[in-house]
């Protein structure tokens, strides 16, 4: 561990695989304490082998995030056991049906639209004193190229990842004149089981590993990076 992160709290959401696995270990052997959650418990237990073996430290908690009740819980449990939150990483989410506009059923659309918009709106109400009382809060949220293309049938997606852009960058302005700094992370084509959802008759070995991309949200959770209300790229 090189301790970028050292003391840390640092919550990070769909941490079971993918994206929010990789993450979470770059944050653990960094120092940090990761709070994962994820629905999957059996994904969380091999998270938390994996950062106990790297000398890392975490909270496991299983959760939906439709829960909305249960975020706020465990806003409330963070704030009885630390009383802050440096660091935020929205990365759960879901691609939803690939479908024309018309043809999408009314379940299918919220389902998109709870899991990545509420869910996240409902992370920040429920964290944002807990970032407010960390000396850098850092919030981080995973976005996508869709949201800007709007590619025929990808609707839900799109139009679910331009909310939360347009969250995240008015969170970012009314935090302007505090010590927190909330960013998007696009990741772009990665090795992920979304992805295989999205293409699959890609060949996942010609993408980035999510192990790639997780040092650029190292570096987004420290305190010396004051960027705020922007989108970074990761290019490999």
């Amino acid at each position: 561990m090189t301790g970028k992160l050292d003391g840390k709290i640092a919550l990070v959401t769909g941490a079971s695989r993918g994206i929010g696995y990789a993450v979470s270990l770059a944050f653990a052997r960094e120092g940090a304490h990761v709070v994962a959650v994820a629905r999957t418990e059996g994904g969380l237990e091999e998270l938390d082998d994996a950062i106990k073996a790297v000398g890392g430290s975490a909270t496991l908690v299983p959760l939906d995030l439709t829960d909305y009740e249960g975020v706020d819980r465990l806003g409330a449990a963070l704030f009885e056991r630390w009383g802050h939150l440096d660091v935020l990483v929205g990365n759960a989410g879901t691609l939803g049906v690939i479908s024309p506009i018309g043809h999408v059923t009314p379940k299918d659309w919220h389902s998109a639209i709870d899991i990545n918009v509420n869910a996240n709106w409902r992370l920040l109400r429920s964290m944002d004193p807990l970032l407010q009382a960390a000396d850098a809060g850092r919030a981080i949220f995973v976005t996508s190229g869709a949201a800007q293309k709007c590619q025929p049938y990808w609707g839900p997606y799109a139009v679910s990842k331009a909310a939360l852009e347009a969250l995240v960058k008015t969170y970012a302005a009314e935090m302007a004149g505090t010590s927190v700094r909330a960013n998007l992370l696009s990741p772009g084509p990665i090795r992920t089981a979304m992805r295989a959802q999205a293409m699959p008759g890609e060949d996942p070995d010609t993408l980035p590993h999510p192990s790639e991309v997780a040092e650029l949200f190292v570096e987004m959770a420290l305190p010396g990076f004051t960027a705020n209300g922007k989108t970074r790229r990761f290019e490999p």
